[in-house]
C-alpha cells in the first residue's frame, strides 16, 4: 500500500539525493574575512573584490562550465572566530579551497584546520613569515611576507630627502606588527640606519596618546607604522594633530583612506608602502587587469581608495579559478597540486609559487610587486 508514510519518506529521500546535484551546479570558494571588529574596513574590501573577480569570471562561463560562488564568512577580526569560520567553510559548506584570513594572527589560528580536513587555502594578506615557513602544505599565499616588503623598501632608501637615518616604531600588538617591526629593523641595521624606540597598540586601540609622547623626543627622523586602515588613520591624524617630527611610513599595503577626504594639518605628509597602486594603475605589469578591476570597483561605486586592498580578493579569485581550472575538478587535493602549477596575471602582477618551509610540506609563496606613494592635503602621488 503507498501509504502517507512511504511517500513522506520518498521526498525525503529525493531531497537527499537532489543536494549533491545541486552542490555540483556551482564551484564553491570559501572566504573568510574580518567584516566587523577593528580591521573590517580592510576586510570588507578584499571580499568586495573578491566577489568583483567571481562575478566577471561568471559573465565569461565560470570555470569547468559552472558558476562560481562564493561564500563569505566572517571571522570577526578574531583568531578564535578565524578557526571557527574554516571549520564552517569545510564542514558545513564543503568548500574544496578557501581564500583568507586577512590578518596574521588569524591566518596562523586557522591554518592547523587546513591540515585537519586537507582543504587547501589562498592567503591573500596576511605577511607573517611564519605562515609560509610553518611546515603547512595547505597554505599559498599571494601577499609578500614582511621580510619582502623590507627588502622592496631598502631599494628605495636613497629616494628619501633628508635621508632615513634613525626609525621609531608603532605597531600593532600582534603577529603582523612584530613580525613587520622585526623584519624591518634587521633590514634598516644593514643598512646601517639606527632604530630606536619601538611602540605598540592593541587591534582595537583609539588614544595613541601615551605612545605619540613616548615617541615625541627620540631624535628619530622617520616613524614607521604597522596596523590596518583604521588605525593608520587615527595614528597619521593624532600624529600630525601632536606636531610629531619624524616622518611617518605606513607598511602592509593599508592606505588611510579618511585622509583624503578628511585631511590632517595643511602641508602634513604621509608614505605608504602599497602592493597596488590605482593612483598609478597604468604602469601595473598588466594594466587592462588591472582596468577590469578598476572599472568594474567603480561600477559598484566602491570607494576609490579602497582599491588598494580589495585587489587582494580579486587576484585571489583569479588565482582559485585558474588552479580549479588546471585540475580539471573542484577536489581539494587536485587544487592542491594544480596551485604549483598556476601562472595568473593579476593586478599586482604574475601570481605563481614558489616553495617556502621544510623540505616535503613546503608552502606556496608569491613575489608580488610593491609601491611607495605619497599623501598630502588629501592628494595622493608616487615617491
Amino acid at each position: 500500500m503507498f501509504t502517507k508514510y512511504r511517500l513522506y519518506a520518498l521526498i525525503a529521500a529525493g531531497t537527499l539525493f537532489a543536494a549533491p546535484a545541486m552542490a555540483q551546479e556551482t564551484i564553491k570558494i570559501g572566504v573568510s574575512q574580518p567584516l566587523t571588529g577593528p580591521v573590517a574596513a580592510a576586510g570588507t574590501y578584499v571580499a568586495n573584490g573578491a566577489r568583483l573577480a567571481a562575478e566577471q569570471l561568471n559573465a565569461q562561463g565560470g570555470v569547468l562550465g559552472k558558476k562560481i560562488e562564493l561564500i563569505v564568512e566572517d571571522n570577526k577580526s578574531n583568531p578564535r572566530e578565524a578557526v571557527n569560520t574554516a571549520e564552517k567553510l569545510i564542514l558545513r559548506d564543503k568548500v574544496p579551497v578557501m581564500i583568507g584570513a586577512w590578518g596574521s594572527t588569524f591566518t596562523l589560528a586557522t591554518m592547523p584546520k587546513l591540515q585537519e580536513y586537507g582543504v587547501p587555502m589562498v592567503v591573500e594578506t596576511a605577511s607573517s613569515s611564519k605562515i609560509t615557513t610553518a611546515g603547512n602544505p595547505w597554505v599559498f599565499r599571494i601577499s609578500p611576507t614582511s621580510r619582502m616588503e623590507a627588502l622592496a623598501f631598502a631599494k628605495q632608501l636613497q629616494s628619501f630627502s633628508p635621508a632615513i637615518k634613525k626609525v621609531d616604531f608603532l605597531a600593532v600588538n600582534n603577529d603582523w606588527g612584530l613580525g613587520a617591526t622585526t623584519e624591518f629593523k634587521n633590514v634598516f641595521a644593514q643598512h646601517g640606519i639606527e632604530v630606536g624606540r619601538v611602540e605598540t597598540m592593541s587591534p582595537d586601540a583609539t588614544d595613541l596618546s601615551a605612545q605619540l609622547a613616548a615617541l615625541r623626543e627620540t631624535g628619530s627622523d622617520t616613524l614607521i607604522v604597522t596596523s590596518g586602515v583604521e588605525q593608520l588613520t587615527l595614528a597619521i591624524r593624532q600624529a600630525s594633530e601632536q606636531r610629531l617630527k619624524q616622518r611617518i611610513i605606513t607598511t602592509g599595503g593599508s592606505f588611510p583612506e579618511p585622509l583624503i577626504q578628511n585631511p590632517g594639518p595643511k602641508g602634513y605628509v604621509s608614505t605608504h608602502l602599497l602592493f597596488f597602486s590605482p593612483w598609478t594603475a597604468d604602469k601595473a605589469l598588466h594594466p587592462e587587469i588591472a582596468k577590469a578591476y578598476m572599472d568594474g570597483w567603480k561600477q559598484k561605486g566602491y570607494p576609490f581608495p579602497g582599491l588598494t586592498e580589495g585587489f587582494r580578493g580579486y587576484d585571489a579569485v583569479l588565482t582559485v579559478a585558474d588552479a580549479i581550472k588546471r585540475a580539471g575538478k573542484a577536489e581539494p587535493e587536485a587544487i592542491r597540486q594544480a596551485l604549483w602549477e598556476t601562472k595568473v596575471a593579476g593586478v599586482n602582477g604574475d601570481v605563481s609559487f614558489i616553495k617556502d618551509g621544510p623540505a616535503g610540506k613546503e608552502s606556496g609563496q608569491n613575489e608580488p610587486n610593491i609601491y611607495i606613494v605619497q599623501l598630502k592635503d588629501g592628494v595622493v602621488s608616487a615617491q
